[in-house]
This record gives structure tokens, C-alpha cells and sequence, in this order.
């Protein structure tokens, strides 16, 4: 038995394997069927408290949403060895979540309304758009869909994915 020969089909065999497997493998992560709503920076300070209501397909949801500070990431850079890393960091933003049964590519309609920190009413504000799909993944990983809106002083604008 020549084991030499033997290495090499076994090397062979697995290297012909290898060349039909997928490029990589798909994140498993779950997508968050939701609104997201941004509070600029320049408008964060005017803002106490929201309430969001988001209408689709005929079904609207709303609540009372809790309002947390808003991040960016900040590059940590790489080492020498690849791996990369980065941090969060506080942007004057405040960010709001409405969590939805589903979320299709449909248009929306979400109104947003809220008290400043005083007690005060704020303007109503609505605005009708469409969820937004990317393929962050690849497309073998399918598609993701994002409802994001940012609030200003001038009212609800949709948030464009990067």
C-alpha cells in the first residue's frame, strides 16, 4: 500500500470539496421587525418623552416608546494579527423602538408625537415612506428590511440605509 498515494487522494478529495462549498456563511441573526426613530442632535434637547404610532398593511401599532441615548462607532483600528475592533460613542442623539408583529416592504405610515421635558406638547408629526431592503450579507444570505425614521424640529424625514 503506497500511503504516500493515498495522502495525496484523500488531500485531493478534500480540496475538490472544499471548491464547492458556499463563500461563507450566513450571520445567524434574527431581524428585529420594527421602527427605529431618531431624535437629531440639534432637537434631542427639546424632547422628554414620544409616543409612535406605525400603520401597514392595514394594521397600526402604538406605544409609549422609551428613548435612549444615541451612539456612533468610533474605528478602534486593526492588529497586527487582523482582527478589528471598535467602540460606541455618545452622539447627542436619542434613539426609539416600536416593535411591530411584521414588517413588509409595503408603505408605512408612522406618526410621532411627544412632550418636551417641561410637560409640554410637541408638534405632531407624520410621514408616510416605504421599509427600506439591502442584502448586508450577500444576496445568498437574503434580504433585510429597515423602517427608520429621524425627527427634527421640521418634522419626520426617512433615514437612508448606508
Amino acid at each position: 500500500m503506497h500511503k504516500p498515494g493515498l495522502l495525496l487522494a484523500l488531500t485531493t478529495t478534500a480540496l475538490i470539496s472544499a471548491c464547492g462549498s458556499p463563500v461563507g456563511a450566513c450571520p445567524a441573526i434574527a431581524q428585529a421587525t420594527a421602527v427605529s426613530v431618531t431624535v437629531t442632535v440639534g432637537y434631542s434637547p427639546q424632547v422628554g418623552a414620544l409616543h409612535v404610532r406605525a400603520c401597514q398593511d392595514g394594521t397600526c401599532k402604538e406605544a409609549d416608546v422609551e428613548l435612549r441615548p444615541g451612539s456612533t462607532s468610533v474605528d478602534s483600528g486593526c492588529s497586527p494579527e487582523g482582527s478589528c475592533s471598535a467602540t460606541a460613542s455618545p452622539d447627542g442623539t436619542k434613539v426609539a423602538v416600536l416593535m411591530l408583529q411584521s414588517l413588509t416592504e409595503s408603505p408605512m405610515t408612522a406618526t410621532v408625537s411627544g412632550t418636551a421635558p417641561d410637560g409640554t406638547a410637541l408638534p405632531v408629526r407624520t410621514l408616510e415612506f416605504q421599509p427600506q431592503a439591502a442584502y448586508p450579507f450577500g444576496e445568498q444570505c437574503g434580504k433585510v428590511l429597515s423602517a427608520s425614521v429621524s425627527l427634527d424640529d421640521a418634522g419626520l424625514h426617512q433615514l437612508a440605509r448606508p
